[in-house]
């Protein structure tokens, strides 16, 4: 508390504005929702802008499962889209967006065609049907489900909910030696400044405290008691894997306050993928589908770079989160359990 305080005098004294950590949900143009299937360990998160919300997106990973990506490539026309879906059942769980659509299209939401309103609706899903039942899916009732959710009673929570109800870390030798994490969530705002991100972590590599450099999450010991390091698990064989079990997929959405179009949101979103980086490793493989969406819903006029640089720490911090309010679930056990 000490060093808080003295942080805070020493930004007054500078005229810097205070820092303060804030709820994810307390950006009122973006509603969140979010359903899952706990039996079969899958579920989506919806993030709906009824105005529709500025966007770009960064793929790092190898192999993506995604729906309407090219909207938020800088020369395609839309400039703004009205929802993004995170999803788990890797692409059959792409249909999870026509529920969302159904839903928009309802309320009167979308762009203006003179028959209707269409919608804009993107969507990244994870890897996760090895965890439960692999042939159930999030369709579009439960993109529906969600996205009334976001209108009428947004429920967004840490942890085993929405898409991060199925994801795991550490699966470099397959499912019987991962850990359970989930989807986790972090934001701050700075004067007028507001940013934060939600992460649904589900890697092939292991995950990092960024600040301390500890190992939080990954790959189990046999014992499955402790920690072993995925990268030297991978050094002990030169050989080329044809298939690298294909259960893996970071995604997120960095939302902020700050005025930027879609050029500027695809290399905010690129930046964020730095906090990616200094959390999960090895981390953008050929087995992994890691993709950021940064989106600008108001504004307040910031430095860009600023702005990038504070995506990549909110992601490392909500991946911290994701894998705290995690719990174990499916026979693999979180970073609760470990600790006991």
């Amino acid at each position: 508390m000490k060093t808080e305080q003295k942080s805070r005098e020493a930004a007054a004294a500078r005229k810097i504005p205070a820092r303060r950590e804030i709820r994810i949900t307390e950006f009122d143009e973006i509603r969140i929702g979010q359903t899952e299937n706990a039996e079969a360990g899958t579920g989506c998160t919806v993030f709906i802008c009824d105005g529709g919300m500025r966007a770009g997106l960064d793929v790092r990973g190898g192999g993506p499962a995604s729906r309407e990506s090219q909207l938020l490539a800088p020369l395609t026309a839309a400039q703004s889209i009205h929802a993004i879906v995170l999803g788990g059942g890797s692409a059959f769980g792409l249909n999870a967006a026509g529920g969302v659509m159904k839903c928009l299209e309802e309320r009167g939401i979308g762009y203006d065609v003179g028959v209707t309103k269409v919608p804009l609706v993107a969507q990244s899903d994870i890897f996760d049907l090895t965890v439960g039942d692999a042939f159930t899916r999030p369709d579009a009732a439960m993109g529906y489900a969600a996205a009334e959710l976001a209108f009428d009673a947004p429920n967004y929570r840490d942890g085993n909910r929405g898409a991060g109800c199925g994801a795991t870390v550490g699966k470099l030798l397959g499912m019987d030696c991962c850990m359970k994490t989930g989807i986790g969530s972090y934001a701050v705002r700075i004067g007028e400044l507001k940013i934060g991100a939600v992460v649904v972590l589900n890697a092939l590599g292991d995950v990092f405290d960024w600040k301390t450099g500890e190992q939080i999450a990954g790959l189990l010991t046999e014992d499955k008691t402790g920690l072993r390091s995925t990268s030297e698990q991978m050094q002990g064989s030169i050989a080329a894997v044809d298939n690298r079990f294909t259960g893996n997929t970071t995604i997120a959405v960095v939302m902020t306050n700050a005025r930027f179009e879609k050029p500027q949101l695809c290399k905010i979103a690129g930046m964020a993928h730095d906090g990616l980086a200094r959390s999960v490793h090895p981390v953008h493989t050929s087995a992994d589908g890691d993709s950021i969406y940064a989106v600008s819903v108001g504004d307040v006029r910031a430095d860009q770079d600023l702005v990038g640089t504070l995506a990549a720490e909110m992601i490392s911090e909500a991946i911290i989160r994701a894998v705290e309010n995690a719990e174990s679930a499916y026979g693999y056990p979180a970073a609760k359990a470990l600790r006991r």
